[in-house]
């Protein structure tokens, strides 16, 4: 049985919310966006090609916090994304989010997350994440935080996910950019 203070805070940091209006996402005149907020480059390992990677800003003691990004496969072959690591939280967990009926429900993908060959999976608030928890640390808007990813074919590599604001449903750097 899960708290229902753990689950409020599980809640808030993996919904989807809704867009913000352009105002309100962009800085004002004059002021820079904060450093750290852009996803981090596209990095590669194998024929798999991370790129997006961010994570929301949590409140201080929250206890779980979610990681995204979009992961494509350049091969001709799948590969699984099997498990991932982040010193910050205590345990780090692929997981799935599907609405059964009316009821919204989150679940650890036991076996990892195929990759199809030369397809694009997304991991996104709502659906595909890293669940983070037991977070040691807040994770604070500005920053980035390092994770490990670990896949069946391709291997493990660090990837570094930019600390977006507690709303975000991609990094601030994409929201910048479509607003154009």
């Amino acid at each position: 049985m899960i708290p229902s203070k753990m689950l409020f805070a599980l809640a808030l940091a993996l919904a989807p919310l809704p867009a913000l209006p352009a105002w309100a996402q962009a800085p004002q005149a004059g002021q820079a966006p904060q450093a750290g907020q852009a996803a981090p480059a596209p990095v590669t390992i194998g024929d798999i090609v991370i790129s997006g990677a961010f994570t929301r800003a949590t409140l201080p003691h929250a206890p779980v916090g979610g990681g995204f990004f979009t992961l494509t496969n350049k091969g001709s072959v799948d590969d699984v994304l099997v498990s991932a690591q982040a010193d910050f939280a205590g345990a780090t967990q692929i997981h799935q989010m599907q609405m059964q009926g009316d009821v919204m429900k989150m679940s650890p993908l036991a076996d990892g997350l195929v990759i199809p060959a030369g397809q694009s999976v997304t991991l996104a608030p709502g659906g595909y994440h890293l669940m983070f928890m037991g977070l040691k640390t807040p994770l604070v808007e500005g920053e980035t935080v390092p994770v490990t990813l670990n896949f069946a074919r391709a291997g493990s590599i660090r990837v570094t996910l930019a600390v977006a604001g507690t709303a975000a449903d991609a990094p601030a750097e994409a929201m910048r950019h479509e607003e154009h």
